[in-house]
């Protein structure tokens, strides 16, 4: 029995590039079984067969001549959708896992016009979560955010030195020691729900970097957004409503 790095055996066996195959480990996008392989660089048995998910492509919301909002999919990055819909410049972002409303605009004048309402906390912001234990009762958490990064990778932590930030989580469905969250956000920091389900001790599942248990996805979907009058919706993922 002989070991191999797992990029390696993986771009073998799908017949891709080396840097590829290191590249889709790196988004969650392969397991072993109902395991999700974390280090492209780790060794595994020569035999062992890859699954790999597909990515799903994004559906477009809504368009005009000034805005495009799409569906995005889990894993992938909000950048890429900049390249995918040429002459759109993204207005906030998703983390790659999270997937839902994100708005791309078409012109500089609209851009600034919606800035505004964004640091106006004029824009309402509605998400799914699927947390650990039982929210049994509405939550508001206001505490402010510091964000770190180090080696390109951002974490973020309740901190007095933070900025301000402010959710409310309200309890859905409570299913098996977990439970279906709305999440409506203010300001709108970086990891800023992960991070304040985490500090309530309600991480989300799938959200290994602050706490949730290992999942196929983390389980966070940016489900409505309302700006300058429009409303845009994003329906909920079938992991979502069948997530038992």
């Amino acid at each position: 029995m002989a070991n191999e790095k797992a990029y390696k055996l993986l771009a073998q066996q799908e017949g891709i590039s080396n840097s590829n195959a290191k590249s889709i480990i790196d988004r969650g996008l392969v397991y072993v079984g109902n395991k999700k392989v974390m280090v492209a660089r780790g060794e595994v048995d020569d035999r062992t067969i890859f699954r790999v998910i597909k990515i799903e492509k994004p559906n477009i919301i809504f368009q005009n001549d000034d805005i495009l909002v799409v569906d995005k999919p889990p894993y992938v990055n909000s950048d890429e959708m900049e390249s995918m819909f040429k002459g759109t410049k993204l207005l906030h972002r998703l983390d790659r896992e999270t997937s839902g409303v994100l708005m791309l605009v078409k012109n500089e004048e609209f851009r600034e016009k919606a800035i505004k309402e964004f640091k106006k906390d004029n824009v309402y912001k509605e998400y799914i979560a699927w947390v650990e234990g039982i929210l049994s009762e509405p939550v508001e958490v206001d505490k402010p955010i510091l964000t770190t990064k180090k080696n390109n990778r951002a974490t973020s932590n309740v901190s007095s030195k933070g900025k301000s930030a402010r959710s409310e989580f309200f309890p859905d469905i409570v299913s098996a020691k977990k439970t279906k969250v709305k999440c409506i956000i203010h300001q709108g920091r970086t990891h800023q729900i992960r991070v304040h389900l985490r500090y309530i001790d309600h991480p989300i599942i799938g959200d290994e970097q602050y706490g949730g248990r290992r999942s196929k996805r983390m389980m966070l979907h940016a489900h409505k957004v309302r700006l300058l009058g429009m409303e845009f919706v994003a329906p909920e993922p079938k992991a979502f409503v069948h997530f038992e």
